[in-house]
């Protein structure tokens, strides 16, 4: 199940805008990038470098931070973020995932 165009970030000025301007929080095995918007929900983007794991497990990690953002999108105020895994992030799983942009959402 993908998430809808309006709660992804698409483009490259988008990530490098909040990148730049936004908040850092880092949260075990990711960096969670949070930028407050005037938009009317919530939005995301996920990085996974090659650097991190091979495809099988960047998609893996890129699917538990969706299904994360999902399950914790309707108590978080209209901003963006980007998620950055780290070298760990293929081990942390759904729950690890989970517990990182929940602790981006306590932290805003």
């Amino acid at each position: 199940m993908t998430l809808p165009k309006a709660a992804r970030l698409r483009r490259r000025r988008e990530f490098l805008q909040v990148q730049q301007r936004g908040r850092r929080l880092y949260a075990e095995e990711v960096l969670v990038l949070a930028l407050e918007t005037g938009g009317s929900r919530p939005r995301i983007g996920i990085t996974v470098s090659s650097k991190v794991a091979n495809a099988v497990a960047r998609n893996r990690v890129k699917r538990w931070v969706r299904e994360a953002f999902r399950a914790v999108r309707a108590d978080l105020p209209a901003l963006d973020l980007v998620v950055i895994a780290r070298r760990g992030a293929p081990t942390m799983g759904l729950a690890g995932a989970r517990r990182a942009l929940e602790a981006a959402r306590d932290a805003l």
